[in-house]
Parts: structure tokens; sequence; C-alpha cells
């Protein structure tokens, strides 16, 4: 009998066995401080134990290429795939992107080399506490202070401080963003539209100084597979012009050089279903005692009503604790999904509930976030196929 029960009623995942990312060692919060160690810029710690220093250093971020998707697409991505063997400092292994595993947390764990709970992006949109409402922090609406907000330097700053020469080169439209401020400013910004000029000119940069810390971005890849999937020929054709833009950078490189081809997540396809779907905004379940659903579909913050939090926390469980790892705040926090430390400005932007899916579904809101819960690739949990990003390294 008690067999029939469990069988019937599973238990909810329990919040440590979620796979925490390797904050520390082997996250990208990790990269840059390793990387300016090894240039011997005061105030940095090599924490990747695995990597060489060299003389001038490239980070090269494609959006949403992750681990997974470069070990499963050999014929469209060759020059990569023949790549991963040297990832991490020639260990094979990938990193650890962080959670959550999106574009504005892993550019400002890059950037400023802190895991989220201290540099206080935790993620697609989180409470601001100054005024309640959702701040999207890719978008940066509605507008807020950006040095109040992530008041830390960045690596490029402490860099370009310490007589490093350090550059950006990405497109134009990024040059001014809030969210380029406070991850990724220091040094000089170089924007250009296509990518074959990106990387000529990341080529450049790095030649420019005795000790150069660049880095170079592309995003069209993460589009197509928000939009189309990453099993949809677009998504693929976009993989292929990535794996020539790789090359052609590598092939540039001055002498001293290290090239390192990382990521900010991975991404998976969600089937357009209610199974895979489950839409927030027709479920009154889930809706009962929620002021603010903030995070995005994969990993979401919940925000309660004052003195409701435990009752959501157990409904959350209930409905969902057999596809997601669902969490108080302080659970979360002790489990260390946000990194080793929580910043006293960053607690109440984590929501009283947080939620991190394990399988291929999502918690899509159709009214309030219509664009969103249209998308075919998501991404944001602490799954392998979005949590593992690799660390490809060319030398010259």
């Amino acid at each position: 009998m008690a067999q029939f029960a469990s069988w019937d009623y599973p238990e909810p995942l329990a919040v440590g066995s979620a796979p925490v990312p390797e904050y520390g060692s082997g996250s990208l919060a990790d990269l840059l401080p390793t990387l300016a160690a090894g240039m011997g810029v005061p105030g940095t710690t090599a924490a990747i134990p695995e990597l060489t220093p060299a003389d001038r250093n490239c980070v090269f971020l494609i959006d949403g290429l992750g681990w997974e998707q470069i070990k499963d697409h050999a014929d469209e991505a060759p020059y990569l795939h023949g790549l991963l063997s040297s990832s991490r400092g020639g260990t094979g292994r990938p990193l650890t992107a962080g959670y959550p595993a999106t574009t504005a947390t892993s550019l400002a764990s890059v950037g400023t080399g802190l895991p989220p709970g201290a540099h206080g992006l935790p993620g697609y949109t989180v409470r601001n506490p100054a005024t309640g409402e959702l701040m999207n922090q890719l978008r940066w609406q509605p507008w807020t202070a950006p040095a109040a907000w992530q008041p830390y330097p960045t690596v490029f700053q402490l860099a370009h401080e310490a007589g490093v020469h350090a550059a950006q080169v990405s497109s134009p439209a990024f040059q001014n963003t809030p969210l380029t401020k406070v991850a990724l400013s220091g040094g000089t910004f170089h924007g250009r539209l296509t990518g074959e000029e990106r990387m000529d000119l990341a080529a450049e940069q790095l030649a420019a100084g005795d000790r150069s810390l660049v880095y170079t971005y592309y995003a069209e890849l993460d589009g197509a597979g928000h939009r189309y999937g990453v099993a949809s020929d677009t998504w693929r054709g976009q993989l292929m012009y990535v794996d020539r833009l790789v090359q052609r950078l590598a092939e540039q490189l001055p002498p001293r050089s290290a090239l390192y081809v990382t990521a900010d997540h991975g991404m998976v396809d969600v089937p357009f279903d209610e199974e895979h779907r489950i839409d927030f905004d027709a479920d009154w379940e889930l809706r009962a005692g929620v002021a603010l659903l903030g995070g995005e579909g994969r990993a979401r913050h919940v925000y309660a009503v004052p003195g409701a939090a435990d009752d959501v926390l157990t409904c959350w469980r209930e409905v969902l604790g057999e596809q997601f790892w669902v969490a108080s705040r302080e659970e979360a926090i002790a489990a260390g999904w946000f990194g080793p430390r929580i910043d006293e400005r960053v607690h109440a932007r984590l929501g009283d509930v947080v939620a991190a899916a394990r399988d291929d579904v999502l918690i899509i809101a159709s009214e309030r976030e219509p664009k969103e819960s249209a998308m075919v690739g998501n991404h944001g949990s602490m799954t392998p196929a979005e949590q593992l990003v690799p660390l490809l390294e060319v030398r010259s």
C-alpha cells in the first residue's frame, strides 16, 4: 500500500537535489577575474585553476550557445566541435553559467566577476524593493539608477586602471545601455555592425597593448533559438555562421594571445501544449496569494502578498513539485543557487518563492507576457542544456 501511495503521490523535488553552479571555481563569474589575475591586475583572483595566464586575452561570448548544443551539432559547427577538448584549460569540461541561466544575469556575472547574489541582477525580471514594481534587467524597464542597482566595478575597469588595454567590440546598439554600463564598462567601446567586422577589430584591439583584455559578443544565435527553436534550420544556419566567425578570429590572433569562446546560457525547445506550458494567467491555484510574477518561464521569482508566502510555497510545491525545484527564498539562498553570499540590497529582489524547471516545461503568462510566452526556445534553469557553457580555447 505504501508503494502505491508513493507512486500515486510523488514527493516534490528536493531543493538540495538541484545541481548548483560551480561558483568560485568553474562559473562564468570566475572567468574574467582569472584572466585579469594572470595579467597582474590588483584586486582579482585566479579562480579557475585550469587556465594558464596569457598577456593578451579575448573573450568571445556567443549568446545562447550552450555546451550541449555544440556537442549535438558537429556537422554545423565543425570548428567549434573540434575545440571541445580544449575547453576549460584542456580538461574538456564546461563552465556553469550561474542561476538563473539568462542573459542579464550572466553578462553581469562575466563583467563584474561576481555571482548573482552579489552583483544583484538575479533574473530576467525581479522586484525592485524601493518601488514594489517588476524591473526588467535586460531592457532596464522601468529605468532605475544603474550605479545604485549594481555598484561594483567591472573587471574591465580594474584592468584599465592597472594599465591593461581593455576594450569591448559589439553592436553599436549596446554602447550606452544601462546593462552595458553596470556589467561591461571600462576601457573603450567599439561598435561594429557585422560579425566579420567585430572579429577583425577584436584581433586589432588584442594587438593594441602588451597586455590586453578584449570582449566581443554575438546575439543573433540566441534570437533564432527563441523564435524558431534549436531544432530549426534557422538556428542551425546561425550556428554555421558563428562557427566561421570563431575561426576567423582565431586565425588572426596576435602573438601571446588566448581566445576563449563561451556563452551566457544554453537553450531547450518546449512543446506548445498545456502539459508543457503551464499558464499562470489561467491557473487560479498558482495565482492565489501572488502579488507579482517575476523571472521567466523556466526560472520564476514569485512575490507573495504580505502573509501569504508559506501558502504560496505549499501550493506551488503541490502543483509543480514533480517538474520544478520549488524553494522558499531562504532555502534557495541556503542551497547556494545565487552564489555563496547575498548582498543586503539584493535579498528582497529574490522571490518569496523561487521555481526552477527540471523537465521540459514552462510557467508562461499568456496575458502579461505574451511575447515571452510564445518563444520556442527557452532557458533559465539548472539543467545541463541551459546551465553548461563552453570555455573553448585557442592560443597563438
